[in-house]
């Protein structure tokens, strides 16, 4: 278990990532069915000094895989906003965006559109 972290950063991650993807609606992330199955699901599976509970470390890893599931489609957006669907780009433009500069034309002229 050591690999997933604690149970609670895992919480805190999937939750910053539900007010992510409520931002865009406007509205409350505590209003969403997501958290209060998150949240129910948690206060359900903790541990107590009575109990080992082999569904907490289920939970805990399922909720670690949802967590990479979230984060990794809100940079895939991210990604794909940034870079797709331009348009046709120029070669300085393209040669900027990926931190190069196109070398200079002896007479100072640049690269010729």
């Amino acid at each position: 278990m050591e690999f997933l972290g604690s149970p609670l950063r895992t919480l805190r991650g999937l939750l910053r990532e539900l007010r992510f993807l409520h931002e865009t609606t406007g509205r409350n992330y505590r209003d969403s069915m997501a958290y209060k199955y998150i949240m129910d699901h948690y206060r359900k599976n903790q541990v107590t000094s009575e109990k080992l509970c082999r569904a907490q470390q289920e939970f805990h890893h399922q909720a670690a895989t949802y967590l990479c599931l979230l984060r990794s489609v809100r940079e895939h957006l991210a990604l794909h906003q940034q870079y797709h669907a331009k348009g046709e780009r120029s070669p300085d433009e393209v040669s900027r965006l990926v931190g190069l500069q196109l070398p200079q034309q002896p007479g100072g002229k640049g690269w010729e559109k």
